[in-house]
């Protein structure tokens, strides 16, 4: 199951980084089907094999969690369908702002290593592209 749910992920990825050739498919793909697909193993996991020990009360708890194969399994899924939206996400983003694919690119792989770091990164360079961008039209309509 692991390496299915990698493998899948994975394509989903490489569609995200074509998304310029192919945006409406990319969207639909690793936007909505490919997290689907990944939210439905999730809940298969979470549903037929639940774990008895730990919780989400303390740091303890949760680290029992991870103690259980199927936790981890869960929790793999759950990054990789999280990560993936979050990405094919920053992709429309980029396209309804008429963003450069060249700013998303970079923010893409480390979304995919470290999701928020690269959420965080896709939001900074969103910030200071609108940051420049409003300084140049305050400057052209001062002209």
């Amino acid at each position: 199951m692991f390496s299915g749910v990698s493998s899948l992920a994975m394509l989903g990825w490489v569609l995200l980084l074509i998304s310029p050739l192919i945006p409406k498919w990319s969207d639909r793909i690793s936007g909505y089907a490919i997290p689907a697909l990944l939210a439905v193993s999730y809940v298969a996991i979470v549903g037929f094999f639940p774990v008895s020990e730990g919780g989400y009360g303390s740091f303890s708890a949760v680290a029992q969690l991870f103690l259980n194969p199927n936790a981890v399994m869960a929790g793999w899924i759950h990054y990789l369908a999280f990560d993936l939206f979050v990405g094919a996400w920053m992709c429309r983003s980029a396209r309804a702002k008429n963003m450069s694919f060249w700013l998303v690119l970079p923010c893409l792989p480390v979304t995919f290593m470290f999701g928020p770091a690269g959420f965080l990164m896709f939001v900074a360079l969103g910030t200071l592209r609108s940051a420049l961008g409003a300084d140049a039209r305050a400057n052209d309509a001062a002209v």
